[in-house]
């Protein structure tokens, strides 16, 4: 296969697809499973070879020339159903199109019900990172995720996830938070410590019924804050800052430290996020697949030329361009951008559309959590570890006497923020709670 990609403006990210919405599990709370219709004359979702060697080589040859790592996320549907082989064939093409000093990484999304020790020992060898899904213990777990004969998916994930364990897999759990489990954070956190994991990824079910309303299942917006805040501070209670990553504390902790957002939901703008179908047509992302966000296909354009398409740009910039006055005047704007598009449901007082169903929720969770991000943000400005938090004010007084510095309140912060200190560590970031 010729090379034709010619790289893009910015580093771009595409979630493959390559079984599209099949599964094997007929989760309650799933969007994706109705994404069949967009395809009524298909019989096999399996992607193809050639199609599969599109977009490999595509998605390689398309990133700016000095990025230094690829990273392939495969999801679905459930991926595992095309079997180990698939993705043996997908990790060879992969080093044929690696050029020299590219790192290439994968992960898996997966519901963990099919995962066995040939599978473990396939995905150690490749050092694939796992993300299995996984709500909490059994009685939350199967509220909403059942097979296709409305059995709980419990047992099965967790035999699945032995797996992993026995094959030392790299994993990490990806929990939706709905109505039911949204009102037990506490047992969901201590659940996924428990079965070892040390990364959680927390996803808001929001199931748009019109009018600005969401489904009886979808987490409701305060519930959603009070459910982070109670995670944040059971997370402080436990001292596991440092051990147990939560994504939304991580990607917090960036903005606070003037990071550009690790997420796309709570980035100014995007667009550089695609999905790819089975069959080779991307999409401008991953929860707008259909027929008015479709970019084209691989075969008959490039990713790269896609991505950096005036429809893509504009879908891209449309995150920023349309928010309502509200957000713009927000105080937490440069934390929250609106949220993602997708939950952009409601109207605000004035009548003006575009305010996020969680906005309620996302306000709660700055403002509880902010205080203790900012006393951890000036610890890594310190070289010290976010865990020492509690001790800032007196980690600052050592380094300015270290370094020989004076405190006076208009002296600039020895903490290196760049504030005077009587805007950071001093008086107003020591009374900070």
């Amino acid at each position: 296969m010729n090379s034709t990609s010619q790289p893009a403006s910015r580093p771009f990210h595409v979630l493959a697809k390559p079984i599209g919405p099949i599964c094997n599990l007929n989760c309650e709370h799933c969007f994706y499973l109705v994404k069949e219709q967009l395809y009524p004359d298909v019989k096999s979702f399996r992607m193809t070879e050639e199609t599969l060697e599109h977009f490999i080589q595509q998605y390689i040859e398309g990133q700016p020339e000095h990025t230094p790592e690829v990273n392939f996320a495969w999801q679905g549907g459930e991926p595992t159903l095309l079997g180990v082989e698939f993705f043996q064939q997908a990790v060879e093409l992969q080093e044929r199109y690696r050029r020299p000093g590219l790192r290439i990484s994968n992960s898996l999304q997966t519901n963990g019900v099919l995962l066995d020790d040939q599978w473990g020992a396939f995905l150690h060898e490749q050092n694939f990172l796992v993300g299995i899904s996984i709500d909490g213990p059994e009685q939350l777990h199967d509220r909403y995720r059942r097979d296709r004969k409305g059995r709980g998916s419990f047992r099965s994930a967790m035999a699945g996830l032995e797996a992993l364990k026995k094959h030392e897999v790299e994993f990490n759990t990806l929990t939706v938070v709905q109505n039911d489990n949204g009102d037990h954070p506490d047992e969901v956190y201590d659940f996924l410590k428990e079965i070892g994991s040390q990364f959680f990824q927390f996803i808001p079910i929001v199931e748009p019924e019109g009018d600005g309303k969401a489904s009886y299942r979808s987490v409701g917006s305060e519930q959603y804050g009070r459910f982070l805040n109670r995670v944040f501070d059971h997370w402080l209670e436990q001292e596991d800052v440092g051990t147990v990553f939560v994504r939304d504390f991580d990607m917090l902790l960036g903005l606070v430290m003037g990071q550009p957002s690790s997420v796309c939901v709570h980035a100014e703008t995007c667009g550089l996020a695609a999905a790819i179908e089975h069959n080779g047509d991307l999409y401008s992302c991953d929860h707008f697949v259909n027929k008015e966000d479709l970019l084209g296909n691989v075969t008959g354009q490039t990713i790269s030329e896609m991505i950096d398409g005036v429809k893509q740009t504009e879908f891209g910039r449309d995150k920023r361009d349309t928010l309502p006055r509200p957000c713009r005047e927000c105080p937490y704007l440069a934390y929250c951008f609106g949220g993602c598009p997708k939950d952009r449901l409601v109207n605000t007082p004035d009548g003006e559309p575009g305010l996020n169903y969680l906005c309620a929720g996302y306000k709660l969770f700055y403002s509880h959590t902010l205080p203790v991000m900012e006393k951890m943000a000036k610890c890594l400005r310190a070289q010290r570890p976010a865990s020492d938090y509690h001790n800032i004010e007196a980690i600052v007084r050592d380094m300015a006497v270290a370094q020989g510095l004076a405190m006076g309140r208009n002296d600039p912060c020895p903490c290196g923020s760049g504030l005077k200190f009587k805007r950071c560590c001093g008086e107003k970031g020591a009374n900070a709670n």
